[in-house]
């Protein structure tokens, strides 16, 4: 470094130094904790700063072959700890099979504990090792959130966190009394995130506070259980479900009160499964799933907002093929005041999700015909529904779509958005398709277009489309940014 870079250094630092102890404590807090006990260096004045931070975060992920440096680095760090009250403890310990951490954590914990400790994050680089909660932090009133990782609790055990707000916990194996003593023990709890987790059937919440759930991904590490988890949360306003479920079936017994439901869960065909050879049971299996999926429609209609993903749209798909839905309409309910719309979906061919679903294509039925047909409407539909949109978000799949009921004289509704958004690929269908949104759009004043590539040539051309229609096209008086 050059003699005015390390002035300029110098200068930076005697800024810094000016600051108050308060505020340069205050800054320490927010660093990693190995970084601000490297500050003492600088100075005689910085030396016992960091003695007072509030907030800890060891990360021992870099230390997997040096865990007693890790350990070394913690003790130190807290033993020399003047500050009276400890915001947040964060843990990340190092993976290493042949350290036992039970007896560290249960120190370093007590000492959170002792002072006051409001937010505590423990997890581990690794999944394969499970840790009891220390019996100081199952009884931490000063505890208002928890995430902890690769847990179990002892049965013996009493849960007291009557301040405690938020719990996730992760890679953990919890049975319904386990549970029920969770829930019975946080007076206060608003949130309750569980992710891989495995054990309990029944997830029964009486709390009026506790108004937002979220399970992701079933951690089947005790092998297959056949019985469904139930739901029942009569005051829950937020659920979501997502992840691997395998083969469980979440069944919402009571979720009257829900508001938004995100449920974006994928399940595994039976097939799949190790040491299942019943082949005749595969339809009954898939059978039992779109019963569930049409009693999540009944126990959801009056959710205001609801986020589904691929397995689920195409159950409800093999429902309407089956005639179990009658009216599509059902799951998009009134969208007629949507301000902003994003449609970049994908629809796989009904041979492929037939397939997923264990039903044969029968190319007699010209179904796949039918489906296609299908639909075109449906995406037409879309446009109507969404017509008064301010802001418009068109995928490549709804651009073809759009140019097939173009080739058919099928004419697209005027929409009003001002602002469109195209993301396409690079072949002439999407193109196509665009040409006649387009011409749909007199209103639009920005149009932006995602395109890695478009090859125009005199091979474009149809009866119906060319591409000097398809330039001529993007010609609109109203555009103020394209």
């Amino acid at each position: 470094m050059s003699t005015n870079g390390v002035r300029e250094v110098e200068k930076t630092l005697d800024r810094i130094s000016k600051l108050p102890d308060a505020v340069l404590i205050q800054i320490l807090s927010l660093l990693p904790t190995k970084d601000a006990v490297a500050s003492c260096v600088l100075s005689k004045r910085w030396r016992y700063l960091c003695n007072s931070i509030d907030n800890f975060h060891f990360d021992g992920c870099s230390y997997y072959n040096n865990v007693e440096n890790f350990v070394f680095l913690v003790d130190h760090v807290l033993s020399h700890c003047t500050c009276s009250k400890i915001k947040k403890f964060q843990l990340i310990l190092p993976y290493n099979s042949e350290w036992n951490f039970d007896l560290s954590i249960s120190r370093w914990m007590n000492f959170a504990v002792e002072r006051k400790v409001e937010d505590v994050v423990l997890c581990l680089c690794d999944d394969n090792f499970t840790f009891e909660l220390p019996i100081s932090i199952c009884t931490c009133s000063s505890l208002i959130t928890l995430d902890w990782s690769c847990c179990a609790i002892d049965k013996e055990s009493v849960i007291q966190w009557k301040s405690l707000k938020s719990l996730k916990l992760n890679y953990v194996f919890i049975d319904n009394d386990d549970l029920a003593k969770i829930l019975s023990g946080c007076p206060a709890l608003e949130t309750l995130e569980l992710s891989l987790f495995e054990g309990f059937r029944r997830l029964e919440i009486t709390s009026s506070n506790l108004k937002r759930l979220s399970l992701g991904s079933y951690w089947w590490f005790y092998g297959r259980a056949d019985e469904p988890l139930e739901i029942i949360a009569p005051y829950l306003q937020h659920l979501e479900i997502s992840g691997d479920l395998d083969y469980l079936k979440c069944k919402l017994v009571n979720v009257s009160s829900l508001v938004t439901a995100t449920l974006t869960f994928n399940i595994t065909c039976i097939t799949e499964i190790e040491g299942f050879a019943d082949e005749d049971g595969c339809s009954d299996y898939h059978q039992g799933f779109r019963n569930l999926v049409l009693d999540y429609l009944q126990k959801l209609s009056y959710a205001t907002e609801l986020t589904i993903g691929r397995w689920f749209a195409e159950v409800v798909f093999m429902l309407r093929l089956e005639g179990d839905l009658y009216d599509l309409r059902c799951i998009l309910f009134d969208v007629s005041s949507v301000v902003t719309a994003k449609l970049t979906f994908n629809v796989r061919c009904i041979k492929d999700i037939l397939d997923d679903h264990c039903q044969e294509f029968d190319p007699h039925e010209d179904s796949c015909s039918y489906y296609h047909h299908f639909l075109k409407i449906l995406i037409h539909t879309y446009l109507l529904a969404f017509r008064n949109a301010n802001e418009l978000t068109i995928g490549a799949l709804f651009a073809e779509v759009l140019c097939m009921l173009q080739f058919q004289g099928i004419p697209l509704p005027e929409l009003k958005c001002k602002y469109l958004t195209l993301e396409l690929h690079e072949e002439k269908f999407s193109l196509y398709g665009v040409a006649g949104l387009l011409r749909a759009s007199p209103h639009v004043e920005t149009l932006n277009i995602d395109i890695s590539t478009v090859a125009l040539d005199t091979d474009i051309s149809t009866d119906h489309v060319t591409s000097w229609n398809f330039l001529s096209s993007f010609y609109i008086h109203s555009f103020y940014e394209v």
